[in-house]
């Protein structure tokens, strides 16, 4: 039997269950994981929660589009080895004990990543790779990143210093430290913030990524960059300020970015396999207590990514 999580219905976490199921055996092209890892992601939390309708044919709602495990079977075509660790994006499903899912959504998970910062990985890193390479962040530039301490946010300062581009990054003050420790210069958001970024950066604004989806973020952002083609956001999909803003994700009008997002697996995967890019876990939940985890998401305290562990 395989334990997975599930929204029963749509609403708050408290509509999670948690079930037992037998688990089919992998298709043509197909391969199944024993999962050690999942990543909690806050896309997860709005997949139930209303704002994507609410048709009851998709109920029960299967939760979690990343993880990490081993292979343990594989369907007709494919060529994997039982065994090999791996980390999984993107899927469905991945609230579970046992995962059936496309092999290509399967690549080799480095040995010194560990299980947690490999469930973690893929989802953020990828969404922080789309939003650098649509506001096409460079060598000698600074770009903003409006809350840096989420799980985009770390990696997103992250992977534009890998570009050589110096990082701006909006959190409250208890966070101040941990940015810097990052590489990035933290201001606090709220009232003034366009004064404090100005100070913090004389040199100019060349870009800026909205993870936060504020009126305050876009704004700002808007006032500092002067091509709009140069501000991304993933949060904010209501009418915005000016035409050229860059709309990412999931949200209406928004680019997924897929292929894009995709071919960036191999490279996060290097770069936190050789340390250069760090996965923050905040907290680690067992699968029975992923509405805790979603709880903690939806009041906003979480600093890097939470994780649940089969």
């Amino acid at each position: 039997m395989t334990t997975i999580v599930v929204a029963a219905d749509f609403g708050g976490p408290e509509v999670l269950s948690v079930r037992e199921i037998d688990l089919p055996e992998p298709g043509p092209g197909q391969v199944r994981i024993a999962v050690r890892a999942a990543g909690v992601n806050p896309v997860d939390v709005k997949s139930y929660g209303g704002s994507r309708g609410t048709d009851p044919s998709r109920l029960p709602l299967p939760l979690g589009m990343e993880a990490a495990g081993v292979i343990t079977a594989v369907g007709p075509g494919v060529e994997r080895s039982i065994g090999e660790e791996v980390v999984v994006f993107r899927t469905s499903g991945a609230y579970a004990s046992d995962l059936v899912t496309a092999a290509d959504t399967a690549l080799p998970k480095p040995a010194g990543l560990d299980w947690a910062a490999a469930g973690g990985l893929l989802l953020t890193g990828a969404t922080a790779v789309h939003a650098l390479t649509a506001t096409n962040v460079s060598d000698g530039e600074t770009v903003l990143v409006h809350g840096g301490a989420g799980g985009v946010g770390l990696m997103a300062i992250q992977l534009a210093a890998l570009r050589g581009a110096q990082v701006v990054a909006t959190a409250s003050p208890a966070k101040h430290a941990l940015l810097r420790e990052f590489g990035a210069i933290p201001v606090a958001y709220g009232a003034g913030l366009l004064d404090r970024v100005r100070e913090a950066a004389p040199q100019g604004i060349d870009a800026a990524l909205d993870l936060i989806g504020t009126d305050e973020a876009m704004e700002t952002s808007l006032a500092l960059v002067s091509d709009p083609g140069r501000v991304a956001t993933i949060a904010n999909y209501g009418p915005l300020p000016k035409d050229g803003v860059k709309r990412l994700g999931g949200g209406p009008g928004a680019d997924p970015g897929t292929e894009l997002r995709n071919a960036a697996r191999a490279e996060l995967i290097d770069l936190a396999g050789t340390g250069r890019l760090r996965v923050l876990i905040d907290r680690t939940y067992p699968l029975a207590e992923a509405a805790d985890a979603h709880r903690q998401i939806i009041d906003g305290h979480v600093t890097g990514k939470l994780v649940l562990i089969p």
